[in-house]
């Protein structure tokens, strides 16, 4: 990457953060991702061959290091940037996003997100397994499977073999708006566009367990714009 020739911070800072995917791999670092396959799913449309050229460069920055085990770690100037990257997704949701085009259904990012936001304390005290099947998809995987205990969500390409508790069978871009806060769970569920079937208990309290994103609360432009103008 070329520099800018500025001794402006801004500047320099981008010289170091301002590649392609670099941000969203810090994203993932931030997120809890330690190891190279997952990160990789978390940045699922990178070729292995850049994301290793990404992370090297990280780590030539002083950003990232490497484990004991191998694993990727930041140091603290990479967890220094948990505000930048924090402050880009309020940023990015209330400015830089509009409708969610086609090329946005990608099953994977979301389901690979959910992972991370599973409330651990309200998940009965066993494995309960769920299974994810998605409807209006462009590219990926139209079912997974979701294997969540109180401790770890596992998420799987095949039926991990323990039987399903629970079948969410959901409009991708339904289940986006819903986890991006755009719509509430109990609409679309109303509508018949997300439908979880099990045993009673669990579907009832399956919107207890599963979190929203982490910017589902930011309030939106629309309501930003008429704060600013005095008139909401």
């Amino acid at each position: 990457m070329h520099g800018y020739g500025q001794f402006c911070p801004v500047a320099q800072a981008l010289e170091v953060l301002g590649e392609r995917w670099t941000l969203l791999v810090v994203r993932e670092l931030l997120a809890g991702s330690s190891r190279f396959n997952e990160i990789h799913r978390g940045v699922p449309l990178m070729s292995p061959t850049l994301l290793s050229q990404r992370l090297r460069r990280l780590g030539r920055a002083g950003i990232v290091e490497r484990g004991a085990h191998g694993e990727y770690v930041l140091t603290a100037a990479g967890r220094e940037l948990s505000g930048v990257v924090d402050g880009l997704g309020v940023w990015g949701l209330r400015w830089a996003r509009d409708e969610i085009r086609p090329e946005h259904l990608d099953p994977s990012t979301l389901v690979w997100d959910m992972r991370r936001r599973f409330d651990h304390d309200a998940v009965p005290d066993r494995r309960i397994v769920i299974e994810l099947r998605f409807r209006g998809i462009t590219r990926g995987h139209p079912v997974w499977w979701l294997a969540v205990d109180r401790a770890a969500v596992d998420v799987c390409l095949s039926d991990p073999g323990f039987g399903v508790d629970l079948l969410v069978d959901a409009d991708l871009r339904t289940m986006i708006m819903v986890w991006m806060g755009d719509l509430p769970l109990a609409e679309a569920l109303r509508a018949g566009e997300v439908v979880v079937t099990g045993a009673p208990a669990l579907e009832r309290a399956f919107p207890t367990w599963l979190r929203l994103s982490l910017v589902a609360g930011v309030e939106r432009r629309d309501s930003a714009a008429r704060l600013a103008l005095g008139t909401g």
